[in-house]
């Protein structure tokens, strides 16, 4: 049995960092366990140029603790109205990393999103010609569509027909949560590859559910059947280069979760490589580890692999109910729970 890890440091390729005092509270978390991370959009007003990317980055970097290496790279929110001459100025000053496509409504902050694919197809072939990654929220918005079944009607409607149609856009499939997603993305060429999130590995929405509505596990995508969770778990520890670690991580003050319309995020920073381990421990798949989170996300996003190593240990680590953050708590991931690996400072 292997009690001891060192692995390269990993990278999150999808958080969500928030915006002033709540921000100040979260950065550190990720800071701490990943060198660098793909920041998300959706503040209020949303990232939408350039200098609204630079001036982000910068409130980012000053909420660090001073001894932190930790890189942000800032993406663009995409709208309707988007100009495809603005995001290629961003991604050639190294304003933008990349585009993040939210269908309008689906998710958090996600009003202003695209309406219809269509509406944006300029960009996207801009974006094909100068390499510049596209990220994805995959899911329909139709009221008509059950919100368990989303996922998979995107694929059908939306994402198939765009990889056909532009084979050389580099895709990113965010935080996919089943089957569908996992054979899609691994079916698919070279330039299309996908996020998973720890709580899509750990959970089914048996546990958000089961005994009594759970909503510190409510996130969207929605946690989906026990037979999408195992073929997620799979897709990770497969060794495959296509899949890569993005925990999604969502922080909501306790009091705008636990409402009559509860906010969707599970906030995942602070032990998330330990949760993570705990996956590839249990699928035998620890030498995998290093690939998922280190390896195979710096590869898509044509990066080099950081220096530096984390170390992991199997010890017992406890995980507290809450954690105080912006006047208020956050409720973590695995909150009240001992996770059988620690992240050794």
């Amino acid at each position: 049995m292997t009690d001891r890890i060192t692995i390269r440091r990993p990278d999150d390729w999808h958080v969500h960092l928030r915006d002033e005092e709540m921000m100040a509270a979260v950065v550190p978390f990720t800071a701490r366990q990943f060198r660098r991370a793909i920041v998300m959009p959706n503040l209020k007003p949303p990232v939408t140029t350039p200098e609204q990317a630079v001036a982000y980055k910068a409130r980012i970097m000053a909420a660090l603790p001073a001894d932190s290496d930790f890189e942000p790279l800032i993406t663009c929110y995409l709208t309707d109205s988007a100009d495809p001459d603005e995001i290629e100025r961003g991604f050639k000053s190294g304003a933008f990393t990349a585009v993040k496509l939210y269908p309008a409504n689906a998710t958090t902050n996600s009003a202003h999103g695209v309406t219809d694919i269509a509406n944006v197809m300029g960009v996207l072939e801009r974006m094909q010609k100068i390499g510049m990654p596209f990220l994805i929220h995959g899911e329909v918005t139709d009221h008509d569509v059950d919100v368990f079944d989303r996922e998979a009607v995107f694929i059908e409607r939306t994402m198939t027909k765009l990889v056909r149609d532009l084979p050389d856009l580099r895709v990113v499939f965010e935080h996919i949560t089943t089957k569908d997603a996992a054979e899609f993305v691994e079916s698919a060429g070279p330039n299309v590859a996908a996020t998973i999130t720890p709580q899509h590995l750990h959970i089914s929405r048996n546990a958000m559910l089961v005994g009594g509505i759970r909503p510190h596990l409510y996130c969207l995508p929605i946690v989906k059947r026990e037979e999408h969770r195992l073929a997620l778990r799979k897709a990770a520890t497969s060794g495959s280069p296509k899949f890569f670690l993005g925990t999604d991580t969502a922080p909501h003050a306790i009091e705008t979760k636990e409402t009559s319309c509860g906010c969707a995020g599970i906030f995942n920073a602070p032990y998330a490589m330990e949760s993570y381990a705990q996956v590839f421990d249990e699928e035998g798949a620890l030498d995998r580890l290093e690939a998922f989170a280190s390896l195979n996300g710096p590869a898509f996003y044509r990066l080099p692999v950081n220096e530096g190593t984390i170390t992991l240990e199997r010890a017992p680590t406890a995980v507290p109910d809450t954690i105080p953050a912006a006047g208020s708590a956050l409720v973590p991931f695995h909150a009240g729970e001992t996770l059988p690996w620690r992240l050794v400072d």
